[in-house]
């Protein structure tokens, strides 16, 4: 099964000589072109999610299918090899459906908008954009259940299908698609918004094409690609060894119970290849925290973390995709088989990227990177205010990033480049709610010589009554410090009512009540430290407890005494240090805050609630569930 392309003009491209100067050009007009995909998309686009928080991801690919600018990666080979049907200039396709696209798009919410863009009869490029919708549809608002079972409890699964057919938009299919959203003007909205973007960007690769040549043009994205793969080359056989490495993680419970489920990744490389193996990953849960995570993804996730780290001056793009071999069991955790739920996924999502820090500094400690971006909070709260308008919010919060080799973790910020928080004049204008306290949490980020960067305590006071759910993880597990330094905080959720009564919440709940005047506690962890606290400048922790970052008490892992001026007491701080130095144990390149087996015999005491049951595994080809084996 595969696509027909249909193509008027039959002459083949020629190559041509591109010189430097008409390449920078054509690179940073598809630059540009990119960025204003994302303008485009973000003015006019209704939900927070889009519109705010910026969870879209635009993508201009050659006529091959592979990302030449963009974000998100390539999934074009798989889509026209599976897509049964014609592809005619004027199309238009739509899907959300992870099984319908091999991963391409990872849950329902995701609207995933792919053009194919023609020159004279001849395709040349394609443009993609998906965003993440408020509402799917699903049994419960946000259509992200923490207890799904199957992918049908989501909400509407949408296969490949033209949207728009040689430039006419399918409105009966459309209107089909909204009826199932509990915020259908949304979803509209950002799709219309999702479309324009696809508009522009054909618009300007026409004009790209008009001033230089479709010959040029063609021969321009596939430098574009080379120069990528050159620069990957050479930072891959830089960083990673051809001894095997292995690392594993963790995410901390399912929603249902039980956890923890294992993660686990070996690295090497053979000569140019950077190898990855997943085996030894946990099978797949009967619940929705699984991750189908595309190879093609997972690539995406390493260009981006290596390029962030070494180089960010390196045009992101598929060229380097050939240098990376990606296995991943299938039935696992990150490859579950249809029809497993998959709305948790963020928590996987985020556990990639500790997985990869771990993996990639093992060859190399100076590069290590601690455990931070971890996970993807979101909060949602919905119901019908006093004039029977239903409200319902969808938002991203974020934790502490990691302690790096360059310097301190960002407190409260995203590790993708393009994520932002939801400004609280925004929340506060469309919501019934108040934010009565937006901090970042003193202490939250590991003690090292680079600090982790702090977790952020958001407030929010309900001003109407409705339900939340919560969707966060690290909880139970810390994340991790390197070289020395001490894990991040872990994640709370309080829930303090208007009586005054308090209760903790779990890291993954739906259908939680609440009512006018109570207010919930929403408190991500903190990045893990880098490098030996002691080693820490004094004046900076001095600093840092005069900014509110780290407590007079907290200072003390560090070893240093401030005293309630913020002054430095240096004397008491070179007796602390030297007696923490001498009564330590040995520095250990990963500090996890103790094994699983310790942390789930402490979690009652520390965290208040029992500790997750072991897992219990469907096997969906008909045998019955499983409970893990002995390692």
């Amino acid at each position: 099964m595969t696509a027909h392309i249909i193509q008027t003009n039959p002459a083949p491209f020629q190559p041509v000589d591109l010189d430097s100067i008409t390449l920078d050009i054509i690179e940073n007009a598809l630059r540009n072109a990119r960025a204003e995909m994302d303008a485009v998309l973000f003015r006019t686009a209704m939900s927070p999610g889009i519109r705010e928080q910026h969870d879209a991801f635009p993508m201009i690919a050659n006529n091959e299918g592979k990302m030449v600018v963009g974000q998100f990666g390539s999934f074009i080979h798989g889509f026209v090899s599976n897509y049964d049907d014609t592809i005619e200039e004027g199309d238009v396709f739509l899907t959300n459906d992870p099984y319908s696209c091999n991963g391409a798009v990872s849950h329902l919410n995701d609207w995933l908008t792919l053009m194919p863009i023609f020159h004279d009869g001849r395709l040349v490029s394609w443009a993609a954009m998906f965003g993440h919708m408020t509402d799917n549809g699903g049994k419960v608002p946000g259509s992200l259940p923490t207890d799904a079972a199957q992918i049908f409890e989501e909400g509407l699964q949408i296969p490949p299908v033209k949207i728009v057919r040689k430039g006419v938009l399918n409105k009966e299919l459309l209107n089909l698609l909204l009826r199932n959203s509990r915020v259908p003007e949304w979803n509209r909205s950002d799709f219309n918004a999702m479309l324009a973007s696809l508009r522009l960007a054909e618009r300007r690769v026409h004009e790209i094409v008009a001033r230089f040549g479709v010959d040029h043009y063609i021969a321009a994205m596939a430098e574009m690609l080379d120069r990528n793969k050159r620069a990957m080359s050479a930072i891959i056989k830089m960083v990673v060894p051809e001894k095997k490495a292995y690392f594993e993680d963790y995410i901390d419970d399912d929603g249902v119970g039980m956890g923890p489920y294992k993660v686990a990744c070996s690295l090497w490389r053979e000569g140019d290849i950077a190898h990855f193996d997943f085996t030894g990953t946990d099978p797949q849960s009967i619940s929705s925290v699984n991750f189908f995570l595309n190879e093609e993804m997972f690539k995406m996730f390493l260009g981006a973390f290596f390029i962030n780290i070494f180089d960010p001056q390196i045009l992101f793009n598929d060229g380097f995709y050939e240098l990376v071999d990606v296995k991943i069991p299938e039935g696992s955790i990150l490859k579950p088989k249809r029809p497993a739920a998959l709305s948790c996924r963020t928590h996987l999502l985020g556990r990639i990227f500790d997985i990869m820090g771990g993996l990639l500094g093992q060859g190399s400690p100076d590069v290590l990177n601690a455990a931070g971006f971890s996970d993807s909070p979101h909060l949602m709260y919905s119901g019908y205010n006093k004039s029977g308008e239903w409200y319902q919010l969808f938002q991203i919060g974020f934790g502490g990033i990691p302690g790096r080799p360059a310097g301190d973790g960002p407190d409260g910020h995203s590790l993708w480049p393009s994520f932002t928080n939801v400004p609280n004049e925004f929340l506060e204008s469309y919501f019934p709610l108040r934010i009565v306290r937006y901090e970042a949490i003193a202490d939250s980020g590991g003690a090292g010589l680079h600090r982790g960067g702090n977790g952020v305590c958001t407030a929010y006071e309900f001003l109407e009554p409705g339900e939340i759910s919560i969707h966060d993880d690290r909880w139970l597990t810390y994340p991790w410090g390197v070289n020395g330094g001490n894990p991040g905080a872990r994640s709370t959720k309080e829930l303090v009512r208007k009586d005054g009564s308090r209760e903790w919440l779990p890291s993954k709940c739906d259908r939680i009540k609440v009512m006018e005047g109570d207010i919930l506690y929403f408190n991500t962890w903190g990045g893990g430290g880098w490098g030996d606290p002691l080693k820490r400048p004094a004046e900076r922790v001095a600093t840092d407890v005069e900014r509110g970052l780290v407590s007079v008490d907290g200072a003390r892992a560090y070893g240093v005494v401030v005293r309630s001026d913020f002054s430095l007491d240096l004397a008491a701080t070179e007796a602390l240090r030297a007696d923490i130095a001498a009564t330590r144990p040995p520095i250990e390149l990963f500090n996890r805050g103790g094994t699983i087996e310790q942390l789930k015999a402490r979690c009652k005491a520390e965290t208040s609630f029992d500790p997750p049951r072991s897992p219990v595994f469907a096997n969906w080809m008909g045998s019955p569930a499983q409970p893990r084996q002995p390692a």
